[in-house]
């Protein structure tokens, strides 16, 4: 059920040897699996690595000639766990979520699992959400892989590169003993680009035969006294045979094509082609991305090491160093080496870069021009010079042959007068201040026809008559419902642990807590730490689960309680049942949301029960976004058949219309707007629906619950009627004709 079906371009998997592969990211990342032997993969979805999940389910029957394993995992921390395979078999696994979230739900199987240690490579494959793109807390992986010492790999943003580093992440982790962590930012993943194939290779050990010839080692199970020796192991064999590895096969990437040899760059290998692209706009490299300052890449950002950055620093005055987002690990750990080396190279960071946030184009050109000022200033164009303008997507696009960004090459020429003073070098404006001049922010919010925004609408309809309530929010689309125009919800505290955030108000009160997730995050994370414990603590307050059929909002992927017929997964597995499962008395089941009504009076019920323990509310309606991108194409090819099909829409008389838009502050719907009367007896615009809405009749049901407004009319749009709809038509528009014709003729009396 997933939003975007990669059938197609899945095939591009079956690629043998020495053909060119043209996709995005995700699919070269998941082509990479394959041709490094991968023996398992699971994981969990997650934007900006909800794709790879879904390739993975649509490429199902080419994984299973390899004979590879894949499983969509119920949790992150269940898909650490499933590394396990290659803690004692020679099996290479691979693991995917979004980061830095799903690492945290992950962390106590992956400390485990660093701790003991692998035999077989063990690659964990995370979409790093940071930056203005993110829908997250901003946080870095690279703190958890050093607590853990796990290996961090960061490369280019290329195709060529990403492949790369599947590979020799697998490599690195059987070399070294160690879980590697490949890090893909979210352009990364979204990447688009080329690369020269290799053949798909099958398990060179797979799980078949490990069940067949189990073994074990209690040196790798974390148990004392062996736990203890776990962390000497880490630094006195696995840290120096990564170093080695990492060094002989030269993972991180040193171009000193440049003339310019007493300055030098460092930089994150997912931050490669911003780099580029600014010393493009200050005219220190040209269109093919060569650099007049040598650039060391850290496709590997830990470990750091020194014997490099030693040589890299030799005979240079001072260095920049681009490390997105805080602490400044690499910036400390780059100046403990070249102190303790008694190198006087200066490293410069975050003095003349932003401390936090993310580093796009514009920034790190700033933070470049700084740098320049500082140490060389005549490298930089003056006043009287041509000076290209930053592009807007940040110069983060597909790198050409040797990896170099292509992005944005079409640059805006702004010539610049002389000045009559001593020239200086030139203060661009951050382009991102700019946009925020012109664009204003806009809010995220639901999808025109979402089945959620009924909810709320009933829940604020509650509290308009029963009272404000302490509400606990949850991860996923529901969360949207902070913001206007139903301004509910006060904490949100991770997936699925909407409930478990209203458990220090279990205490007497005149009014019970609120609490909601969705059907994801209930089997994510809720049933236990939510509903579980709300049973054994004798919770007194109210849960609401929101079931739209699916894992909606990463993606539409199937859940445990999915209705559609997955031939791989076990779905259809009610939510009702679970919950009573575990102990909850009093639930209610509604099987559409968009009975504002109904809803409201079942929150109002269970404010109100004198009934005790947790109140639970099922609200059932599927995703109105994943719905039309089904139905939509179905609907398209049987008015093009020739059969007859009719669509609902909905609209305002404004002639009734008041103006009191109560359907709007109650609704928010994206297709509900205003426009002028044409009355000029009325002052204030009136409601309207433009031609996005998809019927789903919200804006009309929340209006008569609130006023009663009879302003709201539906109208069938039949296409391809039958000769009973033309006849009904002609009818109706001789009657709707005379009652026009004679309602005009009374107004024309009037005015007389």
């Amino acid at each position: 059920m997933a939003e975007r079906s990669f059938k197609k371009e899945v095939q591009q998997l079956r690629i043998g040897a020495g053909e060119e592969f043209r996709g995005e990211g995700i699919l070269a990342v998941t082509k990479a699996l394959l041709q490094s032997g991968v023996g398992y993969v699971a994981g969990y979805q997650g934007a900006p690595i909800s794709h790879l999940m879904d390739v993975l389910a649509d490429a199902q029957d080419i994984l299973e000639e390899l004979d590879v394993h894949f499983e969509a995992s119920a949790s992150e921390a269940t898909a650490a766990a499933t590394l396990s395979a290659s803690v004692m078999y020679p099996i290479r696994g691979a693991v995917t979520w979004k980061s830095t979230v799903g690492t945290n739900v992950a962390s106590d199987a992956l400390a485990n699992l660093a701790s003991g240690g692998v035999t077989g490579g063990a690659l964990v494959i995370v979409g790093e959400d940071y930056g203005e793109g993110s829908s997250i807390m901003q946080e870095r992986t690279h703190a958890f892989a050093m607590k853990s010492q796990i290996w961090l790999l960061d490369p280019r943003p290329n195709l060529e590169s990403m492949v790369q580093a599947v590979e020799d992440g697998f490599q690195l982790s059987e070399a070294s003993n160690t879980p590697v962590i490949l890090q893909l930012r979210i352009r990364t993943c979204h990447v688009h680009g080329r690369f020269i194939t290799k053949e798909n290779k099958r398990p060179a050990y797979t799980l078949s035969e490990a069940l067949e010839s189990p073994k074990r080692d209690t040196g790798r199970i974390v148990l004392p006294p062996a736990a203890y020796e776990h962390e000497h192991e880490k630094i006195r064999e696995r840290w120096p045979a990564a170093v080695k590895f990492i060094k002989e096969k030269k993972l991180n990437e040193i171009f000193d094509e440049g003339d310019i040899k007493d300055l030098g760059i460092i930089v994150q290998g997912g931050l490669y082609n911003g780099a580029i692209r600014s010393l493009q706009l200050l005219g220190l490299a040209d269109h093919f991305g060569n650099s007049r300052i040598p650039i060391y890449v850290m496709n590997v950002t830990y470990p750091v090491i020194d014997d490099e950055i030693n040589e890299f620093c030799k005979d240079k005055k001072a260095v920049l160093l681009y490390e997105e987002g805080q602490p400044n690990y690499i910036e400390q750990n780059l100046n403990t080496i070249l102190r303790h080396s008694g190198s006087n190279t200066i490293i410069s960071g975050k003095d003349v870069l932003p401390i936090a946030g993310e580093y796009t184009t514009a920034v790190m050109r700033d933070g470049l021009q700084k740098f320049l000022t500082n140490q060389r200033p005549e490298l930089l164009p003056t006043l009287e010079e041509k000076a290209p303008a930053a592009s807007a997507n940040g110069g983060n696009g597909q790198a050409n042959g040797n990896g170099h960004d292509q992005a944005d090459m079409e640059v805006a020429e702004v010539t610049r007068p002389k000045p009559a003073v001593k020239e200086q070098p030139i203060h661009f404006q951050s382009f991102s201040k700019e946009i925020s001049q012109v664009v204003p922010p806009r809010p995220a919010g639901f999808c025109t026809g979402c089945p959620e925004r009924p909810i709320f609408s009933a829940l604020k309809l509650t509290q308009e008559k029963l009272g404000e309530h302490h509400i606990s929010g949850d991860i996923g689309c529901h969360l949207f419902s902070v913001l206007p125009p139903f301004n509910l919800g006060a904490t949100t505290m991770g997936y699925g642990l909407g409930a478990a955030s209203s458990a220090a108000f279990n205490v007497k009160s005149s009014k019970r807590p609120i609490s909601i997730m969705g059907d994801g995050g209930f089997w994510h994370n809720g049933l236990a730490s939510g509903i579980g414990n709300a049973v054994f603590n004798k919770y007194d307050g109210v849960i609401v689960i929101i079931d739209n059929y699916y894992s909606a909002a990463t993606g539409g992927q199937d859940v445990l309680s999915s209705r559609a017929n997955n031939p791989n997964r076990s779905t259809n597995n009610p939510i009702i049942d679970a919950v009573k499962g575990v102990g909850v008395k009093w639930v209610r089941v509604i099987d559409r949301t968009y009975a504002v009504s109904k809803v409201q009076a079942t929150f109002e019920d269970a404010l109100t029960t004198e009934e005790g323990g947790p109140k639970v509310i099922i609200l059932q309606s599927e995703c109105m976004l994943n719905k039309q991108r089904r139905v939509k194409p179905q609907f398209n090819q049987a008015v093009k058949e020739g059969k007859r099909m009719v669509k609902e829409r909905f609209g305002v008389d404004g002639d009734v219309c008041t103006g009191d838009h109560a359907c709007i502050r109650l609704s928010g719907c994206p297709s509900l707007t205003i426009k002028d009367s044409d009355d000029p007896l009325k002052e204030d615009p009136v409601a309207y629906i433009d031609n996005t809405c998809v019927g789903c009749g919200n804006c009309g049901e929340v209006s008569h619950a609130a006023v009663l407004c009879p302003s709201f009319y539906r109208a069938d749009i039949v296409h391809n009627p039958n000769k009973w709809d033309m006849f009904k038509s002609r009818v109706r528009q001789r009657v709707i004709g005379f009652l026009q014709s004679r309602r005009s003729r009374q107004l024309e009396q009037i005015s007389l």
